[in-house]
């Protein structure tokens, strides 16, 4: 399995040259996450990847944006009715009403992203998000001047605290004595999409010294990026490639590929390849990993770049284990 996942993330690096022979046999849909699917995070990193097997393939696809929790169900079922298949959910907050969908309709292909439901008809696809937030920690560390950093998380959630620990452990690994500032935007849905309180959560940051702050946050996490270019200081971005939104004030952007993750269960539905169960992508798969591009690439030293890929290939390689604040025990940090 992680050696096909490593394949097509490889092979969707680029543009297909050749259509899939079985794309026009499948009905493709989505439906996001709070926040939308232009919150230029994680619900993005999905469009755009159904736009790219769209573009390779021709194959349309259907997609709702969610306005409230009560949507969720709603729209998956809609889409089954309708003979949509497969039928993606993106974000854990989709679990419950996937596993009641799903159930109620066998004959269906269900995905969901970031958390687990064990039907024979649903592909669960998880990402070890800490492994990505550590080498973002590290380069975070590396630039920062002062020896204080920090992370604005989204919805207090466990998964949002193991980005949160795994940064925490990137940035001590370069300087034991750092301090890592942490907040978290609220315990609703809503945290998703308040870059007002990102920002207002990154100046407060800033007046304690902070230079670098990490976002996990979604649509929040534009007014955190805002904030600290603002101020002059360094953002990381999350999820999607954002060192573009302001350029040579990103640091690096830690990237978790729901885009290949998508394209995958699209292109093995049409090709008659499909499988259930769970898959967790780290950066042994290019699940994860840290962004490296025009816009920041002035800002990433060639000792940080050395640094952070040894960092890269001893994770890979099993000498140095990231804690993972899920199944492990809670963050030392």
């Amino acid at each position: 399995m992680r050696q096909y996942w490593a394949a097509l993330l490889a092979a969707t690096a680029i543009s297909a040259t050749c259509p899939s022979a079985f794309a026009a046999e499948i009905k493709p849909a989505i439906v996001y996450d709070l926040g939308g699917k232009f919150d230029k995070s994680f619900n993005e990193a999905g469009y755009n990847g159904a736009e790219k097997y769209k573009a390779d393939t021709g194959t349309e696809y259907r997609d709702f944006e969610v306005q409230n929790d009560s949507q969720r169900e709603q729209a998956l079922r809609r889409f089954a009715r309708d003979g949509a298949s497969p039928i993606v959910g993106i974000g854990f907050s989709q679990a419950a009403s996937i596993e009641k969908v799903a159930t109620e309709f066998p004959d269906t292909k269900f995905v969901l992203i970031d958390a687990v439901v064990d039907l024979p008809n649903v592909r669960s696809v998880l990402f070890s998000e800490e492994q990505g937030s550590y080498l973002v920690g590290l380069l975070a560390a590396m630039k920062s001047e002062t020896g204080t950093v920090g992370f604005v998380g989204g919805m207090d959630i466990p998964l949002i605290r193991n980005f949160a620990c795994g940064y925490a452990g990137g940035v001590k690994s370069v300087k034991a004595d750092a301090k890592v500032i942490e907040n978290m935007t609220g315990t609703t849905g809503a945290a998703w999409n308040d870059p007002v309180r990102g920002g207002e959560l990154a100046k407060a940051q800033i007046d304690q010294g902070a230079d670098v702050i990490f976002h996990a946050a979604g649509g929040t996490g534009i007014g955190v990026l805002q904030a600290a270019s603002d101020a002059g200081k360094f953002g990381i971005g999350v999820d999607s490639n954002q060192n573009a939104l302001h350029p040579g004030k990103v640091l690096t952007s830690m990237v978790k590929r729901v885009d290949t993750a998508i394209y995958k269960a699209f292109d093995d539905a049409a090709k008659d390849q499909w499988t259930s169960g769970a898959a967790t992508l780290g950066l042994a798969d290019d699940g994860v990993g840290y962004s490296l591009d025009a816009d920041n690439e002035a800002l990433i030293t060639p000792e940080m770049k050395s640094a952070v890929e040894k960092a890269k290939a001893d994770i890979i390689a099993g000498t140095v284990k990231v804690h993972n604040y899920n199944s492990d025990s809670a963050c030392p940090y």
